[in-house]
């Protein structure tokens, strides 16, 4: 589960400005982190069909928003998949 501590965290390392809370970077970096979290608990139980499908929504959330990311600002895209790790 993301915790208040580690959304802070992840906020502070990818926000452009000291206030920004909901840009496309902030956001993808939040999803990226849920989404590592939630693949965890998915390894130990597999047959917890209902995570995985929540899992698919977020996978898909954070590619809808990677995507307008690289159509609008192809710089902070790529600066943003070398700092999370994320392939393409």
């Amino acid at each position: 589960m993301l915790t208040k501590r580690k959304k802070k965290n992840e906020v502070k390392k990818t926000q452009r400005h000291d206030t920004d809370t909901g840009s496309p970077e902030v956001q993808v970096a939040i999803l990226t982190r849920r989404i590592e979290e939630l693949s965890a608990h998915l390894d130990k139980n597999r047959k917890d069909k209902s995570s995985r499908r929540g899992l698919l929504g977020l996978v898909a959330d954070r590619r809808k928003h990677l995507k307008y990311l690289e159509s609008t600002n192809k710089r902070a895209y790529s600066a943003l998949t070398r700092k999370l790790g994320l392939k393409k």
